[in-house]
């Protein structure tokens, strides 16, 4: 168990924080002693969430699927903390293990890909300076094996290949920040019981931990990699 002081100070930003995956990481990171930043697209909802978790948490406006809300929301994190130390790119949506890619539903591909991946590229473009003045950053964008090229297969069409664009977005951050002290890593939590996995996966708390290992990395750790656990992955 933590004493809760062991990152006290750090800030952390936490995408989609509101239920599932989103809200044990804010609950981990608080735990640890970050200050946590819940960003949610309902703040009622999001300041209900939050005093679930005790420690320094508080909700902020932040829907990624809305073009220039990221860019608002790091206008406000600047001005009240002047950094940020930990992103976590956890929003996302359409997980769709039944649909094809030959009979696609180009609602849902657009939607997934809004929130997905170029939600999480504004999030990460926005902040992108805000990391880099920690002078430790971490960028941690919530992937899925699912995206995996390796051992991609039939279904799930929208999210696969959402997650697997993700991906790419890692490696090319990475290279972009490399030198500025901030790690930008991907990473799956394994089939989650939340909302959007359905029941029987792991317990979310399982799943946020291998979050949560990659958003406190040392300064040595890795960088462009694709874990679960802390355990590589195969892209």
């Amino acid at each position: 168990m933590t004493d809760g002081k062991e990152h006290s100070g750090r800030l952390a930003l936490v995408t989609g924080a509101n239920r599932g995956i989103g809200l044990e990481t804010a609950r981990q990171l608080a735990q640890l002693g970050f200050t946590v930043l819940m960003g949610v697209r309902d703040l009622a909802k999001g300041q209900e969430a939050g005093m679930t978790i005790g420690g320094k948490v508080e909700a902020i406006a932040l829907d990624v699927a809305v073009y220039d809300a990221a860019a608002h929301a790091a206008a406000e994190v600047e001005r009240r903390f002047g950094r940020l130390d930990v992103l976590v790119n956890n929003a996302a949506i359409h997980y769709d293990p039944s649909a094809r890619a030959l009979r696609p539903d180009w609602t849902v591909i657009r939607e997934a890909f809004e929130i997905n991946v170029f939600g999480a590229w504004r999030v990460a473009a926005a902040f992108a300076p805000l990391l880099t003045a920690s002078g430790h950053g971490r960028l941690v964008n919530v992937s899925s094996e699912g995206g995996s090229l390796a051992s991609m297969g039939a279904g799930a069409p929208a999210y696969s290949t959402s997650k697997a664009t993700l991906n790419a977005l890692t490696r090319i951050l990475a290279a972009e920040l490399r030198g500025s002290g901030v790690l930008v890593n991907s990473i799956c939590p394994g089939w989650v019981a939340t909302d959007m996995g359905g029941p029987g996966g792991r317990p979310v708390a399982q799943g946020a931990a291998g979050i949560v290992w990659a958003a406190t990395l040392p300064d040595d750790g890795p960088t462009g990699g694709f874990f679960r656990d802390g355990k590589r992955l195969p892209w």
